[in-house]
């Protein structure tokens, strides 16, 4: 192997180390703090990095939450929106949890559940899953109404919204109340999708 394919793999997985640890980091600083109060040199002295070093690796305290919030958005799986699911019964949604909104298989996760939690990000999170399940959910709620993709997309932001809404009230942990209000929050939309085809 040449010394250059060893020094870029080498320096790959550097820069991978680097990267996650700034992002392993900025979790454990939310944990702590508001996101409004976490600053590129606080993370620096808690990953014990240099500010040079953070930036060539992010722009920003806001690129380094894209990146956390694009890692939790991949981690988990997609939203299935079977055309023909009707059971939405308690012990359908723990078997099938993707039919779970987006927000709430984010949060099932410790590790981001305080970033969920604050007041100041939840505007910009919802966008950022709904641009992440845009793609998958317009085109199933459009198969389910026969709605345009721009009523489609209304509704959408409507479900998302209130399904974040719930989520954050019950602190996105899932007990029975959490999964009985899933489960009542589903059926309203089914039915209103049911409304909407005739």
């Amino acid at each position: 192997m040449s010394t250059n394919s060893l020094q870029t793999r080498k320096t790959d997985r550097r820069t991978t180390y680097t990267i996650n640890l700034i992002k392993d980091c900025f979790l454990e600083l939310i944990q702590k703090l508001p996101y409004s109060q976490i600053t590129v040199t606080r993370l620096c002295r808690t990953a014990d990095l240099s500010r040079s070093t953070f930036y060539l690796h992010f722009d920003s305290i806001t690129d380094v939450l894209n990146a956390v919030l694009d890692d939790a958005l991949l981690a988990i799986p997609k939203s299935h929106f079977s055309d023909d699911s009707q059971d939405l019964s308690i012990d359908y949604l723990k078997k099938n949890e993707s039919l779970i909104p987006a927000c709430q298989r984010v949060g099932s996760s410790s590790k981001y559940r305080k970033l969920l939690l604050d007041p100041d990000l939840s505007e910009y999170i919802v966008g950022r899953i709904m641009a992440h399940e845009r793609n998958k959910v317009v085109p199933s709620i459009q198969r389910k109404t026969g709605l345009s993709t721009r009523d489609a997309e209304t509704l959408f932001l409507y479900i998302l919204h209130g399904s974040f809404a719930v989520n954050r009230a019950n602190h996105f942990q899932k007990n029975d109340e959490w999964y009985h209000q899933v489960q009542l929050l589903n059926a309203f939309t089914m039915g209103g999708y049911e409304s909407l085809r005739h």
